[in-house]
């Protein structure tokens, strides 16, 4: 593989992040020891069913258990039942796969092993409202966050607050057995307790903060809403909690593993890479104006390095919706970019999201070139308005660039890629 095809060029990176990244394979090295009791397996997220096959595949012992994950990304498994339901707005299957996980872990010994695998996604599939709170009110604060451009660690403080399973409550109806948990991270900065809410994992924030985040972004919540978080008997186990003290959590895959994977591949081909972060937030037009003025500097005056260089970064941006049109992140990411780039020679970029979905759509990102905005105006789309109505995923999809790979079951979050020509 070389830079001669450009696309091709980086969607060879692509799939070596997502090799990296492949959580099946990841686990077999994570795995503790077995108890002397029962080892069961729980689970949430969009790799979660991808982890339980590797579970049972290197699991030497007995086992039983259940995960849940996303609609479309379930994998065959024999002793874990899988289980799909709605992303990214919970639905009932969540909620009942919820209760059904902590009647699971029910009467567990501390000779016993709960086994937890969780990634990115986990907040919506596991879906338990607080008491007081209706799955719709849950429902409706959800998508207003996502809406809102709220960075996904302030989303999931919000959602681990009005839940009766997230911010380490889990982990308290497996008490007293030992809990381990692995997780595949889709958060910048890779806190376990940020992923999927952190089921497992104690909370060091509070109810209040969470309420701070709501009326931050003007979100309307109702009074029952307003109740749950200013109640004091429904504050999250801290991380001193003496009940949680023999558990651990693990990080087994990352953007970093991603980043480097890709950067290895870029470098086997003699393409020079350069990491710039795992964790850029922000609004993707705006990244996608630091993105654009930083391969200009590549191309006058060959800094932060000469071309022919490829510009790696991860991370998850955000997208405040002003219109009605398709688009995830990256396809949103991408449209700034080329506009940014207005034609730039020598210039070209891939994003998606290693999950394999971009957002709500089927497409995990889209890829650009600098003939993108002729092209574009010759089909006559007018890409400064589409970005306007926030509709990236057209734009790509007439010109024939989406990136389309179906579901990946791993997720460590945005990857994107500027390869840059002499």
């Amino acid at each position: 593989m070389n830079a001669a095809d450009p696309r091709q060029f980086l969607l060879h990176l692509f799939e070596s992040a997502l090799d990296a990244v492949d959580a099946g394979t990841l686990i077999a090295h994570h795995l503790p020891a077995a108890p002397r009791g029962r080892t069961v397996v729980i689970g949430a997220g969009k790799a979660a069913a991808r982890m339980a096959e590797g579970v049972e595949r290197h699991w030497g012992g007995e086992l039983s258990g259940l995960v849940v994950t996303r609609y479309a990304h379930g994998a065959p498994t024999q002793h874990i039942e899988v289980v799909e339901a709605g992303h990214p707005v919970p639905d009932a299957a969540g909620v009942e796969a919820a209760e059904r996980m902590l009647a699971l872990v029910n009467g567990l010994t501390e000779d016993d092993l709960v086994l937890c695998l969780m990634s990115g996604g986990g907040s919506a599939l596991l879906s338990l409202p607080a008491p007081g709170i209706t799955l719709e009110e849950k429902r409706a604060i959800n998508r207003a966050l996502l809406r809102s451009g709220a960075p996904i660690g302030e989303m999931n403080r919000v959602r681990r607050h009005l839940s009766s399973i997230k911010g380490g409550r889990l982990a308290l109806a497996c008490y007293p057995a030992r809990v381990v948990t692995l997780v595949v991270s889709d958060v910048p900065g890779d806190d376990p307790g940020v992923v999927a809410s952190g089921p497992t994992v104690p909370d060091g924030s509070t109810a209040r903060d969470a309420l701070a985040i709501l009326e931050r972004y003007a979100i309307p919540i109702s009074s029952a809403v307003r109740a749950v978080l200013l109640d004091p008997a429904r504050a999250a186990p801290r991380p001193d909690d003496p009940r949680l003290a023999r558990n651990e959590t693990i990080v087994i895959a990352t953007a970093q593993t991603a980043l480097e994977a890709a950067a290895n591949a870029a470098r086997n081909t003699g393409i020079t890479p350069l990491i710039l972060s795992n964790s850029i937030e922000g609004e993707a037009r705006d990244v996608a104006a630091v993105h654009a003025a930083i391969a200009r500097q590549v191309r006058q005056y060959g800094q932060p390095c000469a071309a022919p260089c490829v510009i790696l970064s991860g991370g998850e941006t955000g997208v405040t919706v002003r219109g009605k049109g398709r688009g995830g992140r990256n396809a949103e990411f991408l449209l700034a970019l080329a506009l940014g780039l207005d034609g730039l020679p020598g210039v070209h970029a891939l994003a998606a999201d290693t999950d394999g979905i971009d957002g709500t759509e089927d497409n995990a990102g889209a890829s650009l070139a600098p003939d993108t905005l002729a092209r574009a105006a010759a089909a006559g789309l007018d890409a400064r308005a589409m970005l306007g109505n926030n509709d990236g995923y057209s734009l790509f999809s007439a010109l024939g660039d989406l990136v389309v790979t179906g579901p990946t079951r791993t997720n460590v979050n945005d990857f994107r890629a500027l390869l840059i020509m002499p």
